[in-house]
């Protein structure tokens, strides 16, 4: 009786344990899965074109190949992919999805909500965009791929080779982006470099998922700042100065004044002098800063009101002070009407061994 007990309680427990241990029938080695870097997309007349770049790493090298297929929607495309390729395509460590200028402009929420809704690629992945067609892109990458086709990402990470003037822009910020009454996104454009891999002119401006304008590299960096990820390092070269910025802080406060959207941005900074030209006094080369810094965000910022495009986010400040209804129609009431007042404090820290008049 006892040993009928005994087997009964194994098999019970057997049974119980039988639906855990069948789960794990699909998990594949890491070895036999192909992890992308980067992904590419472009739509030609209505249909999609995904590209990916695998890096494929052997004892002896690191280099990086190019699968890519065509179809109606993007997880078609990478179903058919992952159905011919050797290995299980593992889009869990994507880094980079490069999207071209020509789907931009049409507009990237079909795109980026089957991305989030998929929850194949993680949401801090990063996004480009390709100044033109992405297949010169890849290719550079492909022959460039040195590190296993990393180069793109490196391009991105702070870490690595990442600047002041290139913008970061996860996809999870354009999703949120997408549907927000107050703030908008900008996202980098990168293209082939003439004697580096890649390069990046500037920034596409997104409003509500689509491309409506860009932005320089300069006025990039001041888009950083407004994020909060600095300018430390960064080289300014003025007409009788260059300096190197060293540190920065950004006060801004806002208010509302008979209906009207009033900001208040005082910007610190601290700086190195590194060259001058002549003999310029210290309130010169600090005129010269308040100057140069203040037209190029006075001019990013106004070209950004005329397009209706918070890419600051500068309506969250203002969140306060206005009810749900007025932020609704923040981007066309009272964003394009905002009165900036955008100030520069310089503080010299160190003239090194030139000699500066005060």
């Amino acid at each position: 009786m006892r040993k009928c007990v005994l087997r009964m309680a194994l098999f019970a427990s057997i049974v119980a344990w039988t639906p855990v241990l069948s789960g794990c029938w699909d998990i594949k080695d890491i070895n036999h899965r192909s992890l992308p870097i980067v992904m590419g997309v472009k739509q030609v007349d209505r249909a999609y074109k995904v590209l990916l770049l695998i890096p494929e790493v052997s004892p002896s090298e690191a280099k990086a190949k190019i699968v890519s297929g065509s179809g109606n929607t993007i997880n078609e495309i990478l179903d058919e992919i992952n159905k011919n390729m050797e290995y299980k395509v593992d889009l869990l460590h994507l880094k980079v999805i490069v999207f071209e200028r020509s789907i931009a402009e049409k507009g990237l929420d079909q795109s980026v909500e089957s991305f989030m809704r998929s929850k194949d690629i993680p949401n801090k992945t990063f996004t480009a965009i390709s100044e033109g067609a992405l297949e010169p892109l890849f290719e550079k990458l492909e022959a460039s791929s040195g590190s296993g086709g990393t180069e793109v990402y490196d391009f991105f990470e702070k870490n690595a080779g990442w600047s002041p003037e290139v913008v970061q822009t996860r996809i999870w910020e354009v999703f949120r982006s997408m549907d927000s009454y107050t703030r908008d996104v900008v996202i980098p454009i990168i293209k082939p470099g003439r004697t580096t891999t890649i390069e990046s002119p500037g920034g596409a401006v997104i409003k509500n998922g689509k491309m409506v304008g860009d932005i320089n590299s300069e006025e990039s960096l001041l888009y950083n700042l407004f994020k909060g990820s600095g300018t430390q390092g960064k080289i300014e070269v003025m007409d009788h100065a260059t300096v190197k910025i060293v540190s920065d802080r950004l006060n801004t406060t806002s208010e509302m004044h008979a209906g009207q959207a009033v900001l208040n941005s005082r910007l610190h900074l601290k700086v190195t002098v590194v060259e001058t030209v002549g003999t310029p006094t210290e309130a010169q080369i600090k005129k010269e800063i308040d100057k140069q810094l203040s037209m190029r965000f006075n001019g990013m910022l106004r070209s950004a009101q005329a397009k209706e495009a918070d890419i600051l986010g500068l309506g969250q400040l203002f969140r306060d002070e206005m009810s749900r209804a007025d932020l609704q129609h923040w981007r066309s009431k009272y964003y394009p009407f905002m009165k900036i007042n955008f100030k520069v404090h310089v503080v010299i820290q160190d003239e090194g061994l030139l000699k500066i008049d005060v």
